[in-house]
């Protein structure tokens, strides 16, 4: 009686309580039915609906859209099909730069091996002569073929040069071809042909990679791009020598002399599928040449475009000059590193050199890595918040500024860490700049005048930081100090060529005109604000909007004459 009694009261007590609630009696069976549904749909439901395809999507959906953003704010915004372009040709550019750092880190062992290590500087000196004669037949080609099919006849060519090496190199050792036949001798031609070809490779075939970009974009596109392009030609620059390193002997030196003609079929291969989807024609050829039936130059011509206007003379200087002080550092870096190992290893010498090498290995994979990691998140960043007009600047400045603290601590790891940044700095920031420098130019100023530059400026440029070097040879501490006073005068030259570089571009830019397509009176400035710019609008290195420019009413006095000249101080 008494349990019955207390089940009484539970139930009155509950009845109670849900008439309060809305007048519903809910037994303990249903509250535990209700329950069990609460949960199964707010919990377990509810944890199943982020594994549904729709969430997976929206997760999916959510992370694109932050590494959009990421790649919006380091290169800005590109459609698909530039991003698709941009991949080509930086495809491209890692197989012409990959196959030359191949070939580069063969190209002493084989001549070494064949002809004797003692014909090398005959060997650059040959290669000189056979450079200069290719430039001329390259610049006559240009006349005649389209410029996508410079890469067809080039690359063809240098893959079925280097295709025979390899053969003639892989030959029995009875053979005077073969790399195994180790009595070396200068009339063996192999060794000297092989050098020759390797060199003038790399100085024809980057040249015309970096003309037909530069032919092909714009400005805008040109900012965004080109510093994603210089990331993988550092990926290249690394994964050729790595592939030697490993290959080399497991598989035999001509199995790997192969490999780099099998990056030229590649670059031929890339091109040919870049002008199936994007078209061959670059921007100066789709655009008719009023000039084009008067008188050509001929193979000449890059040469005389380079005389007459100031402003392909001040590319020349931001492209080669700054090779004067980098030779003199790297001189000083050297002499220092091996006075160090010597005395580190006073009767050893096979640890010196060893120790001396495996410095001078760290050294090229620190720089390499600097100039890949600022090309990858730097470079276009830089160039498009600064405008190319104050980054330009920017080089030659961090240059003197090396150069003081270099003068101001001459030790060995100052000098280091300063050609770290120059190194690492002038493929990631100062060969963009000087690439899109050439963006208000001719077809034959892109093609022809920068063979002529790209060919002789750079090896004149460091011939006359070899002549400082080895003025002070004898002496380290004379080296580093008058080494130092030279290279703050060329620097201090630098940054003037680069500011007066900057307005020129700015004015170029905003009057679209082209250097080498106007008939241009020198000598005669465009008259400047007071605020030290010209008539153009503001910052016209990152935008430049030409539908807006109207051009200027004609004054009823003015010459007929003068409608065709455009007078700018160039």
């Amino acid at each position: 009686e008494l349990k019955t009694q207390k089940k009484e009261k539970k139930l009155d007590m509950s009845s109670n309580t849900d008439e309060k609630k809305g007048g519903k009696l809910v037994t303990a069976g249903g509250s535990s039915e209700k329950s069990a549904e609460s949960r199964g749909v707010d919990g377990d439901w509810k944890g199943m609906e982020l594994e549904t395809p729709e969430a997976t999507k929206k997760a999916t959906e959510s992370a694109l859209n932050f590494f959009e953003q990421i790649f919006e704010r380091l290169y800005g915004k590109m459609t698909w099909d530039e991003k698709l372009r941009l991949l080509w040709l930086a495809s491209t550019l890692f197989f012409i730069i990959g196959g030359y750092w191949l070939l580069r880190s063969l190209k002493d062992p084989v001549i070494s091996t064949i002809c004797g290590v003692e014909y090398i500087p005959k060997a650059k000196m040959l290669s000189v002569l056979v450079v200069t004669c290719l430039v001329f037949l390259y610049n006559k080609l240009i006349d005649i073929f389209p410029k996508h099919e410079l890469f067809y006849i080039i690359g063809g060519f240098y893959a079925i040069l280097f295709t025979i090496i390899a053969i003639a190199l892989d030959a029995p050792p009875t053979y005077s071809t073969s790399i195994y036949n180790t009595n070396a001798s200068p009339y063996r031609l192999t060794g000297w042909i092989s050098y020759c070809a390797i060199e003038s490779f790399g100085s024809i075939g980057v040249s015309l990679f970096w003309a037909f970009t530069n032919s092909t974009y714009n400005l805008e596109g040109a900012k965004k791009s080109y510093g994603l392009m210089v990331a993988c030609a550092q990926l290249g620059s690394i994964a050729g020598p790595t592939l030697v390193n490993l290959a080399s002997e497991p598989y035999g030196v001509p199995a790997v002399y192969f490999c780099g003609a099998l990056c030229m079929i590649m670059m031929v291969i890339s091109i040919w599928g870049y002008t199936l989807r994007f078209g061959g024609k670059s921007s100066s050829e789709s655009i008719p040449n009023k000039n084009k039936n008067k008188s050509k130059a001929g193979m000449t011509e890059g040469l005389i475009l380079f005389w007459k206007y100031h402003y392909v003379k001040g590319i020349f200087a931001l492209s080669c000059l700054f090779m004067v002080e980098v030779t003199i550092l790297d001189y000083s870096m050297k002499v220092l590193a091996k006075a160090k190992f010597d005395q580190e290893h006073p009767n050893d010498p096979t640890a010196a050199t060893a120790a001396f090498a495996s410095f001078m290995g760290f050294f090229g994979q620190a720089a390499n890595g600097l100039s890949f990691c600022f090309s990858l998140i730097g470079t276009s960043f830089v160039i498009r918040r600064l405008g190319l007009k104050y980054t330009v600047i920017l080089f030659p400045s961090l240059c003197l500024v090396a150069i003081f603290i270099v003068y101001a601590y001459p030790s060995l790891e100052i000098v280091f860490l300063m050609m770290l940044v120059l190194k690492g700095l002038s493929y990631s920031l100062n060969n963009p700049c000087k690439e899109i420098l050439y963006q208000p130019t001719s077809s034959a100023v892109k093609f022809k005048a920068k063979s002529w530059i790209d060919v002789f400026g750079a090896r004149g440029s460091k011939a006359l930081g070899s002549v400082v070097t080895n003025a002070f040879s004898d002496s380290a501490a004379d080296l580093l100090t008058y080494g130092s006073f030279v290279a703050m005068g060329v620097s201090s030259f630098l940054i003037y060529v680069a500011y007066w570089m900057g307005i020129q571009f700015d004015i170029l830019v905003a009057r679209d005109i082209k250097i080498g397509e106007e008939e241009i009176t020198l000598g005669t400035p465009i008259p400047a604000d007071d605020d030290g710019t010209a008539d153009q609008k503001p910052d016209t290195s990152c935008a430049v909007d030409r539908d807006e420019e109207q051009p200027p009413e004609k004054s009823a006095n003015q010459d007929p004459s003068s409608d065709n000249k455009t007078h700018i101080a160039v």
